[in-house]
């Protein structure tokens, strides 16, 4: 098992490593592999160096931090509810930080600090708010997931709101932000959200043993001397901060968190808590995506959510169908 996780592991960081490449070095104007090396050694041209390190660098190093954000957050979720359906996408946990991105970006015209602020108050509020109203006498998976589609559902409708009552050109970036973008990331943007993701997946890792010790149960962990309610309660908390600071940096991102921990869980043989390897699966995902979206449609650029969501879709098709022919 162990030469399994590390062979897809390092296949896994080669395919990272090789799409930073692409993202690096294509584009309008593009980049070979001599002058990335001269850059390293401060002696490429001054327009090359712009166009990377302040362009295209902030972009791919962005979409493999998110992407591995979305794929441990879905990971924790599935792994808490012990159900593939239980992603923060699917639980509305994204919605709830959208909508305080676009409270702050329409009512109070905030910048990233205070977006970044506004999407983690609004990630958490849509979390406890689904969790409460799911709560009898214990939470329970499948009426937990119900609740959390309900939730996303009555906050889609607040998000259209909002946009047809913000100005032209509030509604238009917000617009833009829905379908959950990597344009025009730069490197003066990204601190609050690089230094929130690494608090959460630093607090996810010092957490993992516990959670797969509850994946055995919840009796089997607190006889392990697991402390399992505030255990669990840590991880969500984790989870939520991973998915809201995302999407305070580039909106919504559909379908990563859900689909990033299952692929893991296949290349790993079924271990359903392999948060390394649905870290990078997610990255792989979301810089691949990005990629396809600058480039498959030229002279059109897609938001990266798009593809995101074109993949998903074809995944949830696929599952109906393999469904369809067991039965």
């Amino acid at each position: 098992m162990n030469r399994r996780l590390a062979f897809h592991t390092l296949w896994l960081l080669a395919a990272c490593l090789l799409f930073a490449y692409w993202g690096l070095s294509r584009g309008t104007l593009p980049v070979s592999a001599d002058q990335l090396w001269q850059l390293l050694t401060a002696e490429a041209p001054r327009n090359i160096t712009l166009i990377v390190t302040e362009w295209r660098l902030p972009r791919v190093t962005m979409a493999l931090l998110i992407g591995a954000a979305l794929g441990v957050s879905g990971a924790i979720f599935q792994s808490l509810l012990r159900n593939p359906l239980g992603s923060p996408d699917i639980l509305g946990f994204n919605t709830g930080a959208y909508s305080g991105v676009l409270v702050a970006l329409v009512l109070f015209q905030q910048n990233i600090e205070g977006m970044t602020a506004a999407a983690l108050a609004g990630g958490i509020i849509t979390a406890a708010l689904v969790y409460l109203l799911a709560w009898r006498n214990g939470v329970e998976t499948f009426r937990l997931i119900i609740v959390g589609i309900s939730v996303r559902a009555l906050l889609m409708a607040l998000n259209s709101w909002l946009i047809i009552s913000a100005s032209l050109e509030a509604a238009l970036s917000a617009g833009l932000w829905s379908a959950g973008s990597l344009n025009g990331i730069t490197w003066a943007k990204t601190p609050p959200v690089i230094l929130t993701l690494l608090l959460a997946l630093g607090v996810t890792l010092l957490l993992a043993r516990r959670m797969r010790l509850m994946e055995m149960g919840d009796d089997t962990a607190c006889a392990l001397g697991v402390a399992v309610e505030r255990s669990r309660l840590w991880l969500m908390l984790a989870g939520v901060v991973l998915t809201a600071a995302s999407t305070a940096l580039v909106g919504p991102i559909s379908f990563v968190a859900l689909l990033a921990p299952q692929i893991a869980r296949r290349l790993s043989g079924g271990v359903r808590g392999a948060l390394p390897l649905a870290g990078l699966c997610g990255a792989l995902l979301l810089i691949a995506a990005d990629y396809a979206a600058q480039h498959l449609f030229l002279p059109w650029q897609l938001p990266v959510g798009v593809i995101t969501v074109s993949l998903g879709g074809i995944y949830l098709m696929a599952l109906l169908v393999r469904e369809a022919r067991r039965q």
